[in-house]
């Protein structure tokens, strides 16, 4: 018999709300709306379909302040991770955000009005606190830290929501299930106990040899439940992934498994995280739930050690094993015996016996620069659609991102670099100088802080698009602040794919020289206050830290430092 929802009833708030389907429809028309982020959209979802029973909404600040200090919502029932809606002052001001005014929650992809929320409180929360005791520390290595200081505004809205519908999906439907539909499904096939396994990493041999293991420990049936929604930033994109479960499932005894798509976005809180996976899956039918080592860890801390123990999780999980009424099964690390061609927990091998490994990373250098990945570890077809999706070193795109002062040189070096790379040929280039592309826009117009983070984050946008497809990317600004440049590497890294390598270059040239030879007189009307907002002169330029080279045209000629980034691309294997 399939598992009962968390806390006692599957909230499904469409089934809850069909009969005033229609009216709730026609309000959203004249209500204010808040428009989703991708996190929203991923909890909301997931809020409407019952997959975060018992919630009925987004938390307010006693279900919050509660789940936070205790790992309980207000009523005691077990809840670890705060679920919370993000606003700002001016959203609040804008909206005229206030107890018990209700609001459209709309789609950003199209749109579309998915829920009517009713506020119930707004509320500025601690958010060092929540990074502490949620996460573990306020530690910006850890990347829901780093959401939380860069990404999620500072008031927090709580409500209930009325269901208008879900977001709507055009990939992988099939596999796309809501609780009460994966529920039948179990039904449907007399599936009495399922083990449900998390992944939001591509699955090969080990994890096969994992699951089918607990499968037959507890004479039960496989779930595997990857999560499609927000991960860590860098891991492989879901499209890939699914493609690479789709082909894994053929490698299952007949009937044993399942493969279904949550919608999750994930916070890598590991072992807080783990809990809350369990009850996700014991709300989809689950009867038993995999926790394995270091689950969902984000890495490494700060100070290179790892943000959770690799058994934090299973501790914590198993503490609260009988309240969270769904069997969980512990499971080591996986390892490769060639002696025997065969799969075994890391705390079975016997003592001495030779074993094999490759990890997250390795696989990661092997795909990216095309070395070969052995049978033993993977499967053809898998590593067949990896591949795909990880074209060989000298396919991938790249970005040059060229940082400096106004006439320092950059735009003369990022045409010549635009002619090298035309001349290699083998891959298509694009050239976006800041200025040029500014006065396209804003002609005559000196940006102010805010103006030129938009305007990078739109660059970072066409510049992710580009090297995702496989372009030579460079990209010129003047780009004077540290975390203006960090949006965009992160943006880069996380969005472009395979493309997603990024080379910060700081074009150091004195701003005496850059001044002495402008010839536009840009400097010099700064200088006698016509104009406002130059960098160098009215704003600092802050020297970047993490430059992976740095040049001066004062003490290289532009051939040597162009020959320099070619250097630094051939290292790279990329050239």
């Amino acid at each position: 018999m399939a598992s009962i929802p968390h806390g006692g009833d599957l909230k499904d708030l469409l089934v809850r709300d069909e009969h005033i389907h229609h009216a709730l429809k026609e309000e959203s028309l004249v209500l204010e709306d808040i428009v989703l982020t991708e996190r929203q959209l991923c909890d909301l979802e997931l809020i409407i379909n019952g997959g975060f029973s018992p919630l009925e909404g987004f938390m307010n600040q006693k279900d919050y302040d509660s789940v936070v200090d205790t790992l309980r919502l207000a009523d005691g029932t077990l809840f670890p991770i705060p679920v919370t809606l993000d606003v700002s002052q001016e959203d609040i001001d804008r909206l005229s955000l206030v107890k018990d005014k209700r609001v459209s929650l709309r789609d950003p992809r199209d749109g579309e009005a998915l829920a009517i929320l009713t506020i119930d409180d707004i509320y500025k929360p601690d958010r060092v606190r929540e990074a502490v005791n949620v996460l573990g520390a306020d530690d910006p290595a850890h990347p829901s830290v780093t959401y939380l200081r860069t990404r999620v505004k500072d008031f927090y809205v709580g409500g209930k929501i009325s269901a208008i519908q879900l977001p709507v999906h055009f990939d992988y439907v099939p596999l796309r299930y809501t609780p009460a539909e994966l529920r039948a499904h179990f039904n449907k096939l007399s599936w009495r106990k399922v083990v449900a396994f998390q992944t939001r990493n591509p699955m090969h041999r080990a994890h096969r040899e994992l699951t089918i293991r607990a499968a037959r420990q507890h004479q039960a049936n496989i779930l595997i439940h990857p999560v499609v929604g927000l991960t860590k930033p860098g891991d492989v994109d879901h499209f890939t992934r699914v493609r690479v479960y789709k082909s894994i499932m053929a490698k299952y005894p007949h009937g044993m498994a399942h493969l279904a798509l949550l919608p999750l976005a994930m916070r890598m809180a590991g072992p807080r995280e783990a809990m809350w996976h369990a009850i996700i899956r014991k709300n989809y039918g689950a009867t038993h739930f995999i926790v394995g080592r270091d689950h969902a860890g984000p890495g490494k801390n700060s100070q290179g050690k790892d943000f959770y123990g690799p058994y934090d999780a299973q501790e914590l999980v198993s503490k609260y094993r009988d309240e969270l009424s769904i069997d969980i099964v512990p499971f080591q690390q996986m390892t490769y015996l060639p002696s025997t061609d065969e799969y075994m927990p890391t705390d079975e091998v016997p003592s001495g016996v030779p074993t094999l490994d490759i990890s997250g990373t390795e696989l990661r250098r092997r795909l990216k620069t095309g070395a070969h990945i052995p049978d033993w570890f993977s499967y053809d077809a898998v590593v067949k659609t990896l591949r795909e999706s990880y074209p060989p070193r000298l396919k991938q795109g790249f970005v040059i991102f060229l940082t400096g002062l106004y006439n320092s040189g950059k735009d003369s070096i990022a045409r010549a670099l635009q002619t090298i790379f035309n001349e290699n040929g083998g891959r298509s280039v694009s050239l976006l100088l800041g200025d040029s592309i500014r006065h396209d826009l804003e002609p005559d117009h000196i940006l102010s802080r805010e103006e030129r983070h938009s305007h990078l984050q739109r660059m970072a946008f066409v510049a992710s698009e580009l090297a995702r497809a496989g372009a030579a990317v460079i990209v010129a600004p003047i780009a004077p602040h540290e975390a203006g440049r960090q949006a965009v590497r992160e943006a880069v890294v996380d969005q472009a794919g395979s493309g997603g390598n990024f080379f910060l270059v700081h074009v150091a040239t004195p701003i005496d020289y850059c001044e002495r030879t402008d010839r536009r007189g840009v400097y010099a009307q700064a200088r006698r206050g016509i104009t406002r907002g130059v960098v160098g002169v009215d704003e600092d330029f802050e020297v970047p830290k993490d430059a992976d080279l740095t040049v001066d045209v004062t003490r290289h000629s532009i051939p040597e430092i162009v020959h320099g980034i070619v250097l630094l691309l051939e290292t790279s294997g990329l050239l």
